[in-house]
């Protein structure tokens, strides 16, 4: 399953992933772990070094190699100079798999039972000229051509805000965590979420974050119903973490370890629909190509769609 934790600045949604994927970890299933965040704090997060976090190259600095690869020898794709981050895998086209012999998952990085990757962060290059879509767009790139199995997660810290919702980018995850304080600023970002996400289907499940009081868990739950999934509550050992001390989810109270089995739950309980994950991939890329790309590139990009591809019939081969 394709996992994203979203939310507002400060809202805790780094940590939250970092416990999460931490979780997923010591239950033993294969895990990779994306910072696409602006920010890229989730290695630190994750107990990470500076040096552990600078050996892992930058997605996003690394384009050319990985469209080149992915489009293979799909004819509908001309060069990797035609490629952009919405396009859609196709006959030809190469498709990656958890901890696959390939060039993207040669630039993750094993740490304990974590594989780790990252888009990257701004340098001088980028600053006044760039955005940070071209780091993030890599993770789509990934995220549009990787077959996830049964019992594999890929757990992506995105960015804060509804940057998420600048691409296709949000309808390429299974379910998308959105963390959420008890505040009228924390709700309001919940709002703008599923304003966007409403037309698209897409799994939104509410995680409240530094709840302190049944007040506040009541607060919640009367803004945003139903999709309050779980909520959490002070724990020393998390604060004890973000200033740098060792750290071992057994630090955690009860009631923080049945949070993080409650959000693999969800994430369990979610069906896999790959017509739905190939049917709103086409639609963004022609929206992509329509808006920007086709004029950027010179071609048009709408025909790279292959009506005959089916990840769906993909999955199953490749089980």
């Amino acid at each position: 399953m394709k996992v994203a934790f979203v939310g507002k600045g400060g809202s805790g949604k780094t940590t939250t992933s970092s416990l999460f994927i931490r979780h997923l970890a010591a239950e033993g299933v294969p895990v990779v772990a994306i910072d696409a965040d602006i920010n890229q704090h989730l290695g630190a997060a994750l107990g990470l070094s500076d040096e552990e976090v600078a050996s892992v190259p930058a997605l996003g600095a690394h384009l050319d190699v990985i469209k080149e690869y992915l489009r293979g020898d799909n004819p509908r794709i001309a060069s990797a100079a035609q490629m952009v981050k919405t396009t859609p895998p196709g006959r030809g086209s190469k498709l990656l798999r958890i901890g696959g012999d390939d060039p993207i998952h040669a630039m993750s990085r094993r740490f304990g039972d974590v594989t780790f990757m990252a888009a990257g962060q701004f340098d001088d290059k980028d600053l006044g000229v760039s955005c940070y879509h071209g780091k993030t767009g890599a993770v789509e790139m990934y995220l549009n051509h990787l077959v996830d199995g049964p019992g594999e997660y890929v757990v992506v810290d995105m960015t804060a805000g509804a940057d998420t919702f600048a691409s296709g980018l949000f309808t390429r995850f299974d379910v998308m965590f959105l963390v959420v304080e008890p505040t009228r600023k924390g709700v309001a970002v919940y709002r703008q979420y599923t304003d966007h996400a409403r037309d698209f289907g897409v799994k939104i499940a509410v995680v409240g974050n530094k709840v302190q009081t049944s007040d506040d868990e009541a607060f919640l739950r009367s803004q945003v119903g139903d999709d309050l999934l779980t909520c959490m509550g002070h724990q020393p050992a998390v604060r004890a973490m973000e200033q740098g001390r060792p750290f071992n989810l057994s630090a955690l109270d009860g009631s923080g370890r049945e949070v993080l089995r409650r959000l693999q739950a969800e994430v369990d309980a979610q069906p896999k629909d790959w017509e739905k994950f190939s049917r709103q991939g086409a639609e963004f890329h022609v929206k992509n190509a329509e808006s920007w790309a086709n004029k950027s590139v010179g071609v048009d990009l709408t025909t790279q769609i292959d009506p005959e591809f089916s990840m769906a019939l993909e999955a199953s081969v490749l089980g």
